[in-house]
């Protein structure tokens, strides 16, 4: 069987950037499943495992327009220090404003720059995959959309 619509395919992977960094993995956890299909993944992924079979091993590359899309520079802006209540700012602490979850990117004396675009926004990602299991989705997986482990899923 070969990922398509409706299947549930997992796979470990490791996504890292265009120097080798490492940004996230599965390695040491569970594998990933999810519904191919159905939104549950950025488009360029579920774009590179389409066709794919349990114990195939690939690389998959995602420019940001298929990944997290591309930085938005509207969506960085400078506050000023005074409107956090927070006295310890650090650059990388998230905060809800009302430009959704931003990241302080910078601390100069009095002004604080935040970003809301997704961490990976405007990053280009290179994903090393390994499918270990494609099946049929349930009909239950399907009405709820998402992929229940085993002996089932309790809501």
């Amino acid at each position: 069987m070969t990922i398509s619509n409706h299947t549930v395919g997992t796979f470990h992977y490791t996504l890292t950037d265009n120097f080798g960094n490492i940004l996230d993995t599965s390695s040491g956890r569970d594998a990933l499943s999810y519904i191919h299909g159905i939104g549950n993944l950025i488009p360029g992924m579920e774009e590179g495992l389409e066709g794919k079979s349990a114990g195939e091993k690939f690389t998959v590359k995602i420019s940001p327009e298929k990944g997290y899309g591309a930085k938005e520079p509207g969506l960085i802006r400078q506050v000023s220090r005074t409107q956090f209540e927070e006295q310890d700012l650090q650059v990388g602490m998230r905060f809800r404003t009302p430009a959704g979850i931003s990241t302080i990117t910078l601390i100069e004396n009095d002004t604080v720059t935040l970003d809301a675009n997704h961490p990976l926004a405007g990053v280009e990602l290179n994903f090393d995959v390994e499918i270990t299991d494609v099946r049929a989705a349930t009909k239950e997986e399907l009405a709820h959309g998402h992929v229940h482990g085993p002996g089932g899923h309790r809501h």
